[in-house]
């Protein structure tokens, strides 16, 4: 069997799949899963496992400097929080938990506590050192937006799409007091630097001063016409800075008035976060289309860069400005404004394919920003990036020996590259628009690829065809090679699977059974089964000799299966899914074993490690989970 190192991914993005077939009745779909799929990966699992690593940013959403600068902490839709070291901004830890996307992320005072929260309704409290879980709160009903650190480190608040902010001890997590007073989400909260105060931005364009002691609300800011997103106070206290939707620009308040002070010109987009510098001298702003520094002495914009910006922070000895653009991490010099460094963890689109080496150490991604990355297993560390498609790369495979990595993109080639260096060896030019799958024979002498409704095979030491094996009536999205090299099966969007045989180029069966497109086909170690994942949400089992059904694996996935694998020892089965989770199946009895959730868009693409002790699982949410395989 070679689906342990080699993953068809059928799910090739939202934006490429347009072009495979249409995408209007399924937009809104989409939308609701990437939403919403933390409730619902809650709802199908039947035992859940963390990942061992997140390879990757994902989009990263919300950043914070630790409070003696040594960290940067970034959080996003990898559903983990990275940290960075300030000195060489490489990952030096990896918190995971969560199953959703998260929306905010803190440090204690001390340092020495990492708080998140997130889509999945619950707050986080890490230990920064050992990267351990010292609570799991969980009291919000929705989705949790905000979280902050009271001065001395005893309270957390947490504001919520709920309409709730809730106070909690954070030595024993539990609840203390819940402030209720807005009518729609709470987006964001901060507390005064006495901690006498809390401060609550929300959707209902209102901000919500409250007695920290006694829970009364003091008094309502209402100068906002649209949602509130962001606030932060100064440093002495006395003043408030808020950025909304509807203002271009962010408003300053006195807090001991509640009086408007002024409006922050110079912005033209949506205020999506403040935050002031720790001695006062600057606020950072980011909005939609920029991220700008304000000096507060004449409350003028000193420096704007581009963006769009989804988050800011000014480290504590105010000397750098980091911002969340696009999908990595920008830093800027507060005194010249210059560019520092950029901070790019992964892909930048979403992952398509995944392909372990023969001997585990690498794991090969590719993915719609047409790249490819070679990561170290045990590390998580990025070790290549391999450029050269001019478009998404939508499947890889490694030759037996190691020695080259075949990947296959929608400009319509297949690469062969040197995994050791990097090197691109070959090139071989498809006639197709795109090649949507690619892989090598056991022994190493053809490479099978799927371009149109046909699959070539290819001579790889002359990178010569040599075959077109024609029958689809749809694209072939998927292919694998019996673990013998005699038999190749393909599955396409026409709903089946073909089993080939190499040597007389011919069709020995014709697999129906799937009610909608087959987006991934793999063989069993010993070459006697076939699993078929199709967009009808269900696993199928084949029996290679005969072509008869064996099983249908139906009750698990809620939506579309884009991609299986069986483990090296045939005994499981793994499944990734547009409902956001990994399934492992008996491949024996056909009982779901584990439901892994933690991707928060749809899993692209599955494949076991040589050993079988890891799955990594590719996703819509530009990150690759490596997850244990229990027992």
């Amino acid at each position: 069997m070679r689906t342990g190192s080699l993953v068809l991914c059928s799910r090739l993005g939202q934006r490429m799949l347009r072009s495979v077939e249409p995408m209007r009745r399924r937009a809104f779909l989409v939308l609701v899963w990437a939403l919403l799929g933390s409730f619902m990966a809650v709802a199908t699992c039947s035992a859940t496992l963390p990942p061992v690593l997140t390879l990757g940013f994902g989009g990263a959403y919300r950043v914070a400097f630790s409070p003696d600068g040594r960290y940067l902490a970034v959080a996003g839709g990898a559903s983990a929080v990275q940290l960075l070291d300030t000195g060489d901004w490489t990952i030096v830890r990896t918190y995971e938990g969560h199953t959703g996307y998260i929306t905010s992320i803190a440090f204690s005072p001390d340092g020495s506590v990492l708080a998140s929260g997130s889509r999945d309704t619950t707050v986080r409290l890490w230990d920064v050192a050992s990267r351990a879980t010292l609570q799991v709160v969980d009291g919000h009903t929705a989705s949790v937006e905000s979280v902050g650190f009271s001065p001395d480190g005893m309270y957390l608040a947490s504001g919520s799409s709920d309409e709730l902010i809730r106070l909690w001890d954070v030595a024993s997590g539990e609840l203390v007091r819940t402030f209720a007073g807005h009518d729609e989400c709470v987006s964001s909260v901060a507390f005064s630097p006495d901690g006498r105060s809390l401060a609550s931005g929300s959707w209902d364009r209102t901000i919500i001063l409250w007695d920290v002691a006694t829970g009364a609300r003091r008094r309502t800011l209402t100068a906002h016409n649209d949602r509130v997103n962001s606030i932060a106070f100064s440093p002495d206290g006395t003043v408030l800075v808020s950025g909304s939707n509807a203002e271009a620009m962010p408003l300053l308040w006195d807090v001991a008035t509640g009086q408007l002070l002024r409006t922050l010109t110079g912005h033209v987009e949506e205020v999506r976060s403040v935050a002031f510098s720790r001695d006062g001298r600057h606020v950072a702003v980011a909005d939609t289309r920029m991220v700008y520094l304000i000096e507060t002495e004449t409350w003028t914009v000193l420096y704007g860069f581009e963006g769009p910006a989804k988050s800011v922070a000014i480290s504590p000895d105010g000397t750098l400005l980091a911002g969340v653009v696009g999908r990595s991490v920008a830093l800027w010099s507060v005194e010249t404004g210059a560019a520092v460094h950029t901070v790019m963890s992964g892909h930048t689109d979403g992952v398509l394919a995944v392909a372990f080496s023969p001997d585990g150490r690498l794991l090969a991604s590719a993915s719609a920003d047409k790249t490819i990355r070679l990561w170290n297993t045990s590390t998580g560390a990025s070790v290549l990036a391999l450029v050269g498609h001019t478009d998404s790369v939508s499947s890889l495979s490694f030759s037996p020996d190691g020695a080259l990595l075949a990947s296959a993109s929608f400009d319509g080639t297949v690469k062969l590259w040197d995994p050791s260096t990097g090197s691109l060896v070959r090139t071989l030019v498809d006639q197709a628009s795109r090649v949507l799958s690619v892989s090598f024979s056991p022994d190493g002498v053809l490479l099978a690829s799927g371009s149109g409704a046909e699959a070539r095979l290819w001579d790889v030491a002359t990178g010569t065809p040599l075959l077109t094996l024609g029958g689809h009536r749809g694209d072939v999205v998927s292919l694998s090679f019996s673990p013998d090299g005699t038999i190749l099966a393909s599955g396409s969007l026409d709903g089946t699977a073909v089993l080939w045989d190499v040597a007389a180029g011919t069709s020995v069966h014709h697999l129906e059974g799937h009610a909608d497109s087959v987006r991934s086909v793999a063989f069993s170690p010993d070459g006697t089964r076939l699993a078929s994942g199709s967009w009808d949400r269900t696993v199928m089992l084949w029996d290679v000799a005969t072509g008869s059904s064996i099983r249908t694996f139906s009750a698990g996935h809620t939506y579309y299966v884009s991609s299986v694998a069986f483990s090296p020892d045939g005994t499981l089965i793994a499944a990734g899914s547009e409902d956001l989770t990994v399934r492992l199946w008996d491949a024996v009895g056909g009982t779901q074993l584990q439901s892994l959730t933690g991707h928060t868009l749809w899993v692209t693409c599955v494949a076991f490690s040589p050993d079988g002790t890891l799955v990594a699982s590719g996703s819509g949410d530009g990150t690759v989970k490596l997850w244990p395989v229990g027992p």
